[in-house]
């Protein structure tokens, strides 16, 4: 019963459905999302991240199954996680890291799969759970980040879990880590580019906006000028006059 247990536990710990790669505090970082479906708390949660690719040694051994630990950017120094909302795992990219040489491109072309493991204790039975999820060259996207989620009104926080893997994209060098610290004009260069970008699409919105405007005070101006001409046009009266009375006019019709 026990075993029975945390698997049904463990089906409520959820995955976002793609990793992202993007731009963090000036580092390119690897992030995906968890969350916990129940709200009982799962105690000293922790999340492990494992590359496995096929890699070759210098004496030749073909090894296919490498598997490489990734170190992930806590707070807290034991890894422990208080899994209250959906949280974002975000693991830079740094010299130690297996995805430091690898670009856009090159990412991929390559042959990784990325395994996620998720553990902790249940609550309600203490006994131990434990959920696991990997993503692939294809389910790993570059330039994306995770969209907000949580909300906030009158003191109170509500998740939509509608929009769990919901992902935007934002603008994030194709190159690899080790170009970005060999070059780091790459990055200002990037933002330069993206924050231009954004402020002629701001100038074209807005002169759209005012050419809109002034289509639509000429329209009603047109209009009212129109009315305003008919209703200044001079009525004509037409007098007819009888012939036996001396010239004097009968009666006036306009």
């Amino acid at each position: 019963m026990k075993t029975a247990q945390s698997n049904r536990r463990a089906e409520t710990l959820i995955f976002s459905r793609h990793a992202v790669i993007a731009v963090r505090n000036n580092c390119l970082c690897f992030m995906i999302r968890i969350g916990d479906l129940r709200k009982s708390m799962i105690i000293g949660a922790t999340v492990r991240l494992q590359v496995v690719r096929k890699t070759t040694t210098p004496e030749g051994e073909v090894i296919p199954i490498h598997q490489i630990d990734v170190q992930t950017e806590t707070v807290v120094a034991n890894n422990n996680l208080f899994l209250l909302a959906p949280l974002v795992i975000c693991h830079v990219i740094d010299k130690h890291s297996p995805l430091y040489d690898l670009s856009a491109m090159e990412l991929q072309c390559s042959d990784l799969e990325v395994i996620v493991i998720l553990e902790g204790v249940v609550e309600t039975t203490g006994i131990t759970t434990q959920a696991r999820t990997s993503y692939i060259s294809d389910e790993i996207q570059w330039g994306h980040r995770f969209g907000p989620i949580v909300t906030e009104e009158d003191g109170v926080y509500s998740v939509d879990y509608s929009k769990f893997g919901n992902t935007v994209k934002v603008t994030t060098p194709r190159c690899s880590a080790r170009e970005l610290d060999e070059k780091p004009s790459i990055l200002i260069q990037t933002l330069q580019k993206s924050e231009l970008s954004h402020q002629n699409s701001l100038r074209k919105r807005n002169s759209m906006r005012r050419n809109n405007s002034m289509r639509k005070g000429a329209a009603a101006g047109g209009s009212g000028a129109l009315r305003r001409n008919n209703s200044g046009i001079a009525s004509t009266k037409v007098q007819f006059f009888s012939p036996g009375d001396g010239g004097q006019s009968m009666n006036a019709v306009t």
